[in-house]
């Protein structure tokens, strides 16, 4: 008997209209549980802070980026699996 793969959503970086981006502090754990629209991430753009937040409830499975890491439009910066 297999075990269903669970379904993962990723948080990405937006375009947020500047030109550095840099992953300052992960505000969640790997494998905490999360909710839909909670801030897991913040990321620093010139002289303003912006909190990314999950899109989905469920446990955060993976990180993609480390603090201290410059970011790109589109990269993924974590995983959720999503709760059924």
């Amino acid at each position: 008997m297999h075990d269903e793969p669970s379904l993962r959503r990723d948080v990405v970086l937006p375009d947020l209209g500047v030109g550095l981006t840099i992953l300052t502090v992960w505000l969640v754990k790997t494998g905490e549980r999360v909710a839909a629209g909670e801030p897991v991430v913040e990321v620093m753009t010139g002289p303003a802070t912006v909190d990314l937040p999950s899109p989905v409830d469920g446990i955060v499975v993976e990180k993609h980026a480390a603090e201290g890491e410059r970011l790109t439009v589109g990269q993924r910066l974590a995983s959720v699996a999503c709760e059924s």
